[in-house]
């Protein structure tokens, strides 16, 4: 196990691609065993791709794109603006409730970030926020599509612990609207002491808000039709993966009216690009995934860890730790596809709930991708918004503050995530 890891940081600090990396890296484990033929490295990365849940992933990838295609975002903009752009902080309250609904659209926080870096950044700027501001709240916001579904990054966790997907999106509902919560009001408190106001905005009056409410009303229902027909058996995660392309199609098509022939050919162009690097990264990592099994990597973790602690709540704080420096470092993921068959088993074995687990190692491995020194999304909002990583850095540590709270407050009290799965498929 150990050439592995060496293996793999060698090709990453040689700047490899990350599929080239894991694959190479794996196919290393077969290459220097005496008693495994190559030949079974070859056949782990068939046998990954013949799986039926793994369906979800290009099918989500896809729907997202179609959804941008569709009107869909515009929609939500003008309900989100709408709903609470009269607040102190209006445009950053914006963002977070904008990044909370496309959370249950686009299952992608980098997707998520980027959009709105183009539609609302300039405006937030424009209105007085400063860049470090606008940048911090629209990366560290996209956060939330970490655990609202249908969040990629729970599809891939449920797919590679063996851990029911339904069960975990159920899961990830509270948590999401708890992190907008805290964002909002962390941007609130600031955006309160720099008066960060919208000039000619008011609170709304019911009518507004209902006539607002109903336009984005094929979007709202989205993710009420997804989690309803997951738990009434209609439709597994995989299937309503491809009722989440049909209904974006149908809705930008017939709804909206504003879909053509090239939207959907540019949609499908930017989902083949996406659906091609993380389906390699998925193929590769089963190699890896392969060798961590066989050297019985689980049970020496698990051993270790329960030998050196006791408590539950320890043992998962201790992995979190580890988690969330790896973040920094790491794509999300390739830390899910690498690190779940290692913990998940962990886990179990001290006697915490592997859903429970899944939300905060999602929300914690994603939170990566807002922080340097590699994090995506804080370069590519950054870059958008030409906003300095010093001044980006300086402004996101309010927000940065509140989500470490929350996750605190998700790891010290299970019940708040488990409430909701408990409730729909029983304790």
């Amino acid at each position: 196990m150990a050439l592995i890891g060496i293996v793999f940081f060698a090709l990453m600090l040689l700047g490899a691609p990350i599929a080239f990396a894991i694959g190479i890296s794996g196919f290393t484990f077969f290459l220097t065993s005496d008693i495994m033929p190559v030949s079974i490295g070859v056949q782990k990365i068939a046998t990954v791709s013949q799986s039926f849940p793994l369906l979800a992933v290009p099918f989500f990838v896809l729907a997202g794109h179609l959804m941008n295609e569709s009107g869909i975002t515009d929609r939500l903009f003008t309900f989100s603006k709408v709903a609470v752009g009269w607040m102190a902080g209006g445009l950053a309250q914006v963002s977070i409730i904008l990044s909370t609904l496309m959370g249950g659209v686009s299952g992608s926080a980098v997707a998520d970030a980027a959009m709105e870096a183009r539609v609302l950044g300039p405006q937030m700027i424009s209105n007085g926020y400063s860049k470090g501001y606008s940048s911090a709240v629209i990366a560290i916001s996209s956060l939330i599509t970490s655990t609202i579904p249908p969040s990629i990054g729970l599809i891939l966790y449920g797919y590679v612990g063996q851990v029911s997907i339904g069960r975990l999106f159920m899961a990830g509902i509270i948590p999401g609207i708890l992190m907008m919560t805290f964002l909002m009001v962390a941007a609130w408190l600031v955006a309160r002491r720099r008066n960060y106001v919208m000039k000619d905005m008011r609170k709304p009056t019911a009518r507004e808000l209902g006539s607002a409410a109903w336009g984005a009303k094929w979007a709202l229902l989205f993710p009420v039709l997804l989690i309803g027909s997951i738990r009434g058996g209609l439709f597994t995660p995989s299937e309503v993966g491809a009722f989440a392309v049909v209904y974006a199609i149908l809705i930008g098509v017939f709804a909206h009216r504003v879909m053509s022939f090239e939207a959907i050919k540019r949609a499908f162009g930017h989902a083949i690009s996406d659906i091609g690097l993380i389906m390699l990264i998925i193929l590769m990592s089963g190699m890896v995934g392969f060798a961590i099994i066989f050297l019985q990597v689980p049970q020496s973790v698990a051993g270790f860890m329960l030998e050196s602690l006791a408590n539950p709540v320890l043992i998962v704080a201790v992995i979190l730790i580890g988690l969330f420096i790896a973040g920094l470092f790491f794509e999300s993921t390739i830390l899910v596809l690498l690190l779940t068959p290692i913990l998940v088993p962990v886990v179990v074995k001290a006697g915490v709930d592997p859903v429970h687990f899944g939300i905060l190692m999602m929300t914690i491995v994603t939170f990566g991708s807002m922080t340097p020194p590699v994090g995506v999304a804080m370069f590519t909002v950054c870059s958008l918004l030409d906003t300095k990583v010093e001044e980006y850095v300086k402004e996101s540590l309010p927000f940065i503050a509140a989500v470490f709270a929350l996750i605190c407050l998700l790891l010290f009290v299970p019940g708040i995530v488990l409430f909701l799965p408990n409730l729909m498929y029983g304790g």
